[in-house]
């Protein structure tokens, strides 16, 4: 409804994990090439760990769609949330067996095993990924070790993807699972947007989406939802998303503080902190940029533009 208001050719803050928005910050970067190169090598399991809504499931989506993984054959399990028996049909049925394998745990194997193998001589790689994997019960957390050991002689013929949030690794360090902790040949996580990098975060996916950032949000916004959101990409969206139905109803370009304000408190969000060791210690909380002495062209009481017009050249130097 604000695309065309804003100069946008599609909707910038949408909820659905689009790997053309995903930031590569350097913490993105690690954990895609781990994701790459875990599937394409067949490594046993590969962990991927973040708080919700930091974006585990674009950026696995994202490797999935890469060079690196062209070709390879995904079952991807979106929910968990399943008993054994539904879990075996689910494999069955995302690996054309046959109709006995949905209910036979036996055949299962004995035919997933054939095909895998089959596959792996035809130069094909064949992997799982499961999102949400901290929803796992425990019986599943057992019989994906039992899935990561079909192997050969010389390398794994199922490599493993669990992504999930960082309770899934309080539950890897319990002593009943140890043996599946063991076979994580790959672990990577994904932490909180810092300021710098959330006003990247929000220019990057503005400019995606066909529009000028420093035309659509102002300076103090972009703090405002930096500090508010605490880092986390999808409150990120959520804020900016509304803020800019908000700035179109009420005819505002650019999309000013009080905007945004208003948005946060009528989601309940007060200043969030960043988790513990989300964010690395030595960064500082910084400006999106500096204020210049004379703003131009701006109201008595306006604010800034969301880049200043001191910065103008470094316009997209976070991404």
């Amino acid at each position: 409804m604000y695309t065309a208001f804003y100069g946008l050719r599609e909707l910038p803050f949408d909820l659905s994990p689009n790997p053309k928005y995903l930031l590569m910050t350097p913490r993105h970067r690690e954990a895609l090439a781990n994701l790459q190169y875990g599937i394409s090598s067949r490594k046993s399991i590969t962990l991927l760990l973040g708080e919700a809504g930091t974006g585990k499931t674009t950026l696995v989506r994202a490797a999935l769609e890469s060079d690196a993984c062209r070709g390879a054959r995904i079952l991807h399990l979106n929910n968990p949330a399943l008993k054994r028996n539904e879990f075996i049909e689910f494999l069955a049925r995302g690996f054309d067996l046959g109709v006995e394998a949905m209910t036979s745990k036996t055949t299962m194997l004995h035919e997933l095993e054939r095909v895998l193998r089959d596959r792996r001589a035809q130069g094909e790689t064949i992997a799982l990924v499961i999102d949400e994997a901290q929803s796992l019960s425990h019986e599943l957390l057992e019989e994906i070790r039992l899935l990561a050991n079909i192997e050969t002689s010389t390398e794994k013929l199922l490599p493993v993807v669990l992504a999930g949030q960082p309770e899934l690794a309080d539950r890897l360090n319990e002593i009943s699972l140890r043996q599946l902790k063991q076979r994580v040949a790959l672990r990577c996580h994904l932490g909180l947007l810092s300021p710098t990098e959330t006003a990247g975060y929000i220019a990057g996916r503005l400019r995606v989406a066909g529009g000028d950032a420093g035309q659509i949000f102002t300076r103090e916004a972009v703090e405002i939802v930096a500090e508010r959101s605490g880092g986390v990409p999808r409150t990120v969206n959520v804020i900016c998303d509304n803020a800019l139905v908000g700035g179109f109803a009420a005819g505002a370009k650019p999309v000013g503080a009080r905007i945004v304000r208003d948005v946060c408190e009528e989601f309940d969000l007060a200043s969030a902190p960043p988790t513990n060791g989300a964010r690395g210690a030595a960064e500082p909380v910084v400006s999106v940029a500096p204020k210049p002495a004379a703003p131009e062209a701006a109201a008595p009481g306006a604010e800034g533009p969301m880049f200043g017009a001191v910065n103008r050249r470094r316009r997209f130097s976070f991404f």
